[in-house]
């Protein structure tokens, strides 16, 4: 994936998580707990766009925060 890209969804992702008002750690448990296994240095690395993020954790996370497909894309 083109790395702007990745910046820019990890922007979203991090946007809707504050919004909510989960902490990193929190919303990593709670991808655990959904069947993710990614850990909060996972999380933080998505956010930035130095990790890149799959189809299941994208789609939990959407689930989890709430949103839709779009809000991130």
């Amino acid at each position: 994936m083109n790395p702007e890209y990745e910046k820019e969804i990890g922007k979203k992702i991090r946007f809707y998580r504050e919004k909510r008002k989960m902490t990193q750690e929190l919303l990593s448990t709670k991808l655990q707990l959904e069947g993710c296994d990614i850990t909060r240095s996972a999380l933080a690395k998505i956010e930035v766009g130095q990790r890149h993020i799959y189809i299941d954790e994208f789609k939990t996370l959407v689930k989890l925060l709430d949103i839709e497909y779009e809000d991130i894309l």
